[in-house]
């Protein structure tokens, strides 16, 4: 794992690593509905900042990163900007696209429960809010480009943020240091997110037939 400069600054990085690259999936599938660049920035901005938006107000955590850091609004423009500019070198998007919401995904679960867990939830709440901070930036990405959202799509999506979530607040509560806790949230999430997607992994329905 790459050296982080200090405990307290790397989940800041973690965060900002997070946002950079859902960004990217926000801006890959802007530049493939064919938006222009401000609809790409836009889309950018709100993958990026969605989820820990969202958990910075569930938590009480104010005001929001997002508008109390100014590199976390730099980043997800960096991003857009790099993406809007070089989308040609990149084939098959959608393929890229679920590539880089994995691991957005998985960065944004571990950073949004341990968040969570510094100001004060307890293990399952805690874990629940990684979760909804893992996928909140899809779910806003997808809406608003009028696609459905992964996370409605059948394979696998919550489950792997709660997955890799659970893991890292364990760890924690167990006084793992924190590269160990997010190295392994880290890296559960993100597997089992692409295993879903390769091999079609679907949570169970409802026996019987559908009523529409």
């Amino acid at each position: 794992m790459i050296a982080l400069p200090d405990s307290a600054a790397a989940p800041v990085v973690l965060d900002l690593l997070g946002i950079f690259v859902f960004a990217i999936s926000g801006a890959l599938v802007a530049v493939r509905k064919g938006f222009d660049v401000f609809r790409v920035l836009v889309l950018a901005g709100t993958t990026g900042l969605g989820g820990g938006f969202l958990r910075d107000v569930l938590i009480d955590a104010t005001p929001p990163a997002a508008l109390a850091d100014w590199r976390y609004l730099l980043v997800p423009v960096g991003a857009g900007l790099l993406t809007f500019a070089f989308h040609p070198t990149v084939g098959r998007p959608e393929r890229v696209v679920n590539v880089f919401d994995a691991f957005g995904l998985s960065l944004f679960c571990v950073t949004g429960a341990l968040k969570a867990v510094e100001y004060g939830l307890g293990p399952v709440p805690a874990a629940l809010m990684g979760m909804v901070t893992g996928i909140g930036g899809g779910m806003v990405r997808d809406l608003l480009a009028g696609r459905p959202p992964d996370v409605f799509s059948g394979n696998l999506y919550a489950t792997p943020a709660l997955a890799g979530a659970a893991i890292a607040v364990a760890l924690d509560r167990a006084g793992q240091p924190f590269a160990l806790v997010a190295a392994a949230g880290f890296g559960v999430c993100p597997v089992l997110r692409l295993l879903a997607i390769v091999l079609d992994i679907r949570a169970p329905k409802p026996r019987g037939p559908s009523s529409v």
